[in-house]
């Protein structure tokens, strides 16, 4: 970022020019209904505008796994040993196709919701699908991870990068005619490093490469969504929890509605009752949900790695051991603790590394800038609402792509990825 700052004086008309070739969706144009974008990310698209996809009857598919880390096997408690394989979803055409491969974001496994809802896009159009699990997920650190301590973007995709490999390894049969890569959120973020680390090892050759909702500074997005968590909260005291409150008003509104309907459209008709959650509420209830994520990669990280930090080096974990001491340890480590306890020292211990800010300069887009800016087979879409995006970041993104980036005005993080209008944008891309 400072090294682009010096040059825009220099380069500012040149900036300029590349800006204005950036897609800028009208929002009058774009349709999209919810203008919230804390409750664009909890609830989504509305159902009645979202494509047409098939069912999982109609898709030939099936979980396979791969062994990556033998040495797993030996190393980590009994109760670990649904991990010890790292499992991906594959989908397969009956005749030769195009193969996408998608990553999960923060903490997510290959079976998301939103990682299922691309695998139905992209099969739906034609394609063989592989769903990865995110490096940061508890899966991947415990069954392919190298050093279980994600959060060093360019390692973390050197570990995907095996994973890819194996799986295509594992697939020998399947008539392939082009490798396509996408990931959403920090899976975005990966599929970047992915792409840069493929363009020396040609193993895949990707012939398009599509970013969704990334965050273009790591660690300022990791920042933003820590402080939904200290959000002030109206009706929480010392005697009424959070996830009390959200228990009751959800209580109330299934006693409402008569039954209870646990779908994907559950949030989105939630937030139109009268129970509905307020800007305070989806703040908190989206950063719980990204402290979640964070004290489960801490917990796992200071596991596997015999850190003591939070599970004593020598403390015996059975099946029958519960873990709940242990979570509470780690939720009091947010994102910043990690980074701080756990991903610096290991980095400079490996890489003679220095401060935090070179830290994130590495682990963030900008280490790929002038990549990304000559690569013509990579593609942004994003968000101006996004909540994880920081000042400066959407200038990056348009310096960085110009013409190859797609702003929409409305959605919050990868709320607006099950609209029609955006999955027409995405098969387009590949496509074209």
């Amino acid at each position: 970022m400072l090294r682009s700052l010096r040059c825009a004086a220099l380069f500012g008309g040149l900036f300029l020019s590349a800006s204005a070739l950036a897609a800028d969706i009208d929002a009058a144009s774009y349709g999209y209904p919810l203008t919230n974008p804390f409750e664009a990310t909890i609830a989504t698209t509305p159902p009645e505008l979202r494509p047409e996809l098939p069912l999982d009857d109609d898709i030939n598919q099936s979980d396979r796994s791969v062994t990556m880390r033998p040495e797993r096997e030996f190393s980590l408690p009994d109760n670990f040993w649904p991990v010890k394989k790292l499992t991906y979803r594959i989908a397969t055409q009956d005749q030769a196709a195009p193969l996408i491969f998608l990553i999960s974001g923060t903490g997510a496994r290959y079976d998301s919701t939103l990682n299922e809802y691309l695998k139905k896009l992209y099969y739906k159009a034609g394609y063989h699908v592989v769903q990865l699990s995110s490096p940061t997920s508890f899966d991947f650190m415990t069954a392919a991870s190298r050093f279980a301590t994600p959060g060093v973007t360019k390692e973390d995709a050197e570990d995907m990068y095996r994973v890819m490999q194996a799986v295509r390894a594992q697939n020998p049969k399947l008539p392939v005619t082009d490798y396509f890569l996408s990931g959403y959120s920090l899976g975005a973020l990966d599929a970047a490093f992915v792409a840069h680390l493929d363009e020396t090892r040609r193993s895949f050759n990707f012939k398009k490469v599509l970013l969704l909702n990334p965050p273009v500074n790591l660690y300022t997005s990791i920042t933003n969504l820590d402080k939904l968590v200290q959000t002030e909260v109206k009706g929480i005291n010392n005697s009424t929890t959070f996830y009390e409150l959200v228990l009751d008003k959800l209580t109330r509104y299934f006693q409402q509605k008569g039954y209870i309907d646990l779908n994907d459209a559950l949030l989105y008709d939630f937030q139109q009752s009268k129970q509905h959650l307020s800007n305070e509420q989806m703040a908190m209830l989206i950063g719980t949900s990204f402290r979640f994520s964070a004290a489960d990669i801490a917990f796992t990280s200071d596991l596997i790695n015999r850190r003591g930090l939070i599970t004593p080096p020598k403390y015996p974990i059975t099946e029958g051991t519960t873990l709940t001491p242990f979570l509470k340890r780690a939720l009091q480590c947010d994102f910043d603790c990690y980074l701080t306890e756990q991903v610096i020292p290991m980095w400079r211990a490996r890489t003679d590394g220095g401060s935090l800010l070179q830290l994130i300069d590495q682990v963030s887009l900008y280490a790929l800038k002038d990549y990304l800016h000559g690569s013509p087979k990579i593609a942004v879409m994003h968000n101006a609402d996004d909540v994880i995006l920081g000042p400066g970041d959407l200038g990056f993104l348009r310096r960085t792509f110009g013409d190859r980036l797609t702003v929409y005005p409305l959605g919050g993080h990868c709320g607006n990825l099950n609209y029609r209008v955006n999955s027409d944008a995405m098969l387009e891309f590949f496509r074209g």
